[in-house]
């Protein structure tokens, strides 16, 4: 899907991913050191708000203009100084600069592009962290195509996480903490995703 694809979809329905942040984006989070982090392809930032409530500065960074809107909507209803630790860009994560270790956190959260687009971005996302920091992805996993439910159905844009463990592995001072699928229940039934965390040295 393109940007004006996604924009029609977000003017379509109200929080098309809900309110809460991911369950694994809350799980490997919630107990980092608060910093600055860079939410890439944040929809209506359901994360990047999660992630100003607890301290951080964040930018979230989505092609979709509609999406972006209503982040801003959103973070303008917080409890004070929670909006003013949140910046938001339209721009596509396939030709966004990351300034070298600028943050703290590169935060990965169903972002699902061609191989070459994805493994791009990641590198770039990871060398962007400071040491000490964290890359923490999460997205439907390759294997959600046969026993899990709903997601890409394509599988080139699935990830899988023996594969982001040999590309994080091959960026100096980086250290793959955590690849492996797992399990989200849904209304539909069980998903599968894949969840990786990256530590900087």
């Amino acid at each position: 899907m393109d940007a004006k694809a996604w924009d029609a979809r977000y003017a379509d329905v109200d929080l098309v991913w809900g309110a809460e942040p991911n369950q694994f984006v809350r799980a490997q989070c919630e107990s980092l050191a608060v910093g600055v982090a860079v939410d890439l392809a944040c929809g209506e930032g359901r994360n990047a708000l999660w992630l100003a409530r607890l301290g951080w500065q964040v930018t979230g960074v989505d092609y979709s203009a509609v999406a972006i809107e209503r982040a801003r909507a959103l973070a303008a209803q917080e409890r004070p100084g929670v909006a003013t630790r949140l910046t938001w860009r339209v721009e596509d994560v396939t030709a966004l600069t990351l300034r070298a270790e600028s943050v703290d956190l590169a935060l990965v959260s169903y972002v699902h592009l061609p191989p070459e687009l994805r493994s791009s971005m990641l590198v770039r996302a990871a060398l962007a962290v400071r040491p000490g920091g964290h890359v923490i992805v999460v997205g439907h996993d390759r294997r959600n195509l046969r026993e899990g439910v709903s997601g890409p159905q394509d599988e080139r844009l699935l990830y899988d996480p023996v594969e982001l463990r040999s590309l994080f592995a091959g960026i100096p001072a980086t250290r793959v903490d955590l690849a492996e699928t797992v399990e989200r229940h849904t209304a539909d039934g069980v998903a599968l995703d894949t969840l990786v965390r990256v530590r900087r040295i």
